[in-house]
């Protein structure tokens, strides 16, 4: 049965079911939660530098491929053989399309953000996410954007407009990503992605997911201080993660928001429009 989001992602396996799990231990993802709101790493730090440095290696021999044959093709145009110039048109060809995907991966990487944290508030039901362009799940991007490789994306979206999926990476670990696909209001249509779990394994697959549906749903089964901070240790936390980090100020604030009420006096104390 396939995907009921549209459109569906490559290498779908399950839609994802909302609602409380039972959950019997914390994650190292989970850096702190309290009362209101929880926060989520999605890169570890020694899985940023891990990709980082395969896909800047990547990138260097693509490079370097591209330029070969572009100097080959040149020599070929003044002593024409055919099938060599388009052996190696093609093989060019192949590799400039290999860069565009490989590229995001390098920046991504290179310019995540301690983690790239993702907070969920399960008092005003908002998300809210600080991330590298680059880190959305997307397979066509502009190559205009490729210019701008510091460029980021700060969103508050609305959990009932969230829906969780999985699929496979096709690697040789067979590790699998999970996904959140943010929808038209009461509809399955998609209109953009948000990756929650990336290269994940076995079993844990979507714990995370777990966690937070669990954590939204003020199950009894997630305890508030598994996390990498205790629940006590907020200052250290948002000095840690989120101060310096390019935040806006009114999201810092809305993370305890406490009702819709006060994150809409939030958001007029600052002058953000709905």
């Amino acid at each position: 049965m396939p995907s009921k989001y549209r459109p569906q992602l490559f290498g779908w396996i399950d839609d994802l079911d909302k609602g409380p799990r039972y959950v019997t231990s914390t994650d190292e993802r989970l850096l702190y939660a309290n009362d209101n709101y929880c926060a989520f790493i999605r890169k570890t730090l020694g899985n940023q530098l891990f990709y980082l440095f395969i896909s800047l290696l990547c990138t260097l021999m693509l490079i370097a491929l591209i330029g070969i044959f572009v100097f080959i093709i040149m020599l070929l145009l003044n002593e024409p053989n055919h099938t060599m110039l388009a052996f190696s048109i093609f093989v060019s060809f192949i590799a400039v399309i290999a860069l565009y995907l490989i590229i995001p991966e390098f920046y991504q990487n290179l310019f995540a953000k301690r983690g790239e944290p993702i907070i969920f508030n399960r008092k005003t039901q908002k998300v809210y996410i600080n991330e590298s362009y680059f880190f959305n799940f997307k397979f066509w991007r502009n190559p205009l954007m490729f210019l701008l490789p510091a460029k980021r994306r700060i969103k508050e979206y609305d959990w009932t407009d969230l829906h969780g999926i999985v699929v496979h990476n096709y690697s040789r670990n067979a590790l699998t990503t999970t996904i959140m696909m943010v929808c038209k209001p009461g509809t399955h249509q998609t209109i953009d992605h948000i990756m929650l779990d990336p290269a994940r394994s076995g079993i844990g697959s979507t714990f995370v997911w777990a966690w937070i549906n669990s954590f939204i749903s003020y199950s009894s089964s997630v305890n508030l201080n598994n996390g990498r901070y205790l629940t006590t240790q907020e200052d250290k936390f948002t000095r840690n993660y989120i101060k310096g980090q390019g935040w806006p100020q009114w999201m810092q604030d809305a993370f305890n928001a406490r009702s819709l009420d006060e994150l809409t006096q939030i958001k007029q104390k600052y002058g953000i429009k709905e």
